[in-house]
């Protein structure tokens, strides 16, 4: 039992200074060797584990979309309106960045063109089938204006909320992204909701920066 618990905390150590490296400098860019050294492990634990670079990528691809996977699960079971839903799990994925390096390095794996190993799918179409079928209900809700072509917001939704992410890894601390998310939000909710329920999702916003910031 001691010796699995011991493979199993060395194995979490691999993944997670491999996650780290992948996010600072890339994924080409880092060597079995660096993930070695950062994770102050032998070569043969590494091997025990992972056979390749590409194993590890994977692992943290599979564990990135776990943690989506729960979060959508815990914004669906509070019976919240679809556009909140929506916002709540924006913020949710940015808090999951802030305080895990294996969320930021699955986006910087994404948006590197890392394979995606079946029966896995690419993160960005999970998101954007996501946002769609949100964006959808919002407009059943008369949340948002009702002649919205969903499928074009949802894609902006996504480039938009992915490209702030992107821009944010060269331009500033990844503290600053619930922020960013917030703003992304101010300036959605100007052009996509009706004036006279602006105010809720305007708050909304606000309290669920401050709550990231304040955890």
């Amino acid at each position: 039992m001691a010796r699995q618990l011991r493979a199993e905390q060395t194995r979490a150590t691999i993944i997670t200074a491999a996650a780290d490296l992948f996010d600072r400098q890339g994924y080409e860019s880092t060597s079995l060797s660096d993930i070695v050294a950062h994770a102050k492990v032998t070569k043969g634990a590494l091997y025990f584990h992972f056979a390749a670079k590409e194993d590890l990528a994977h692992v943290i691809l599979e564990l990135n979309a776990g943690a989506a996977k729960a979060l959508v699960a815990e914004v669906e079971n509070r019976g919240c309106s679809s556009l909140e839903g929506l916002m709540r799990t924006t913020f949710g994925i940015a808090r999951l960045a802030v305080e895990d390096p294996v969320p930021r390095a699955a986006l910087r794996l994404a948006t590197a063109g890392v394979a995606v190993r079946p029966p896995l799918r690419h993160p960005f179409t999970e998101w954007l089938e996501f946002a769609t079928r949100k964006f959808t209900g919002a407009v059943r809700e008369s949340d948002v204006h009702g002649d919205l072509d969903v499928g074009i917001v949802a894609h902006s939704l996504v480039s938009f909320f992915v490209g702030t992410r992107v821009a944010g890894r060269s331009l500033e601390p990844v503290g600053r992204l619930p922020r960013r998310v917030a703003e992304m939000w101010h300036l959605l909710i100007r052009g996509l909701v009706p004036v006279h329920r602006r105010p809720r999702y305007v708050t909304l916003a606000t309290q669920l920066e401050r709550e990231i910031r304040t955890a």
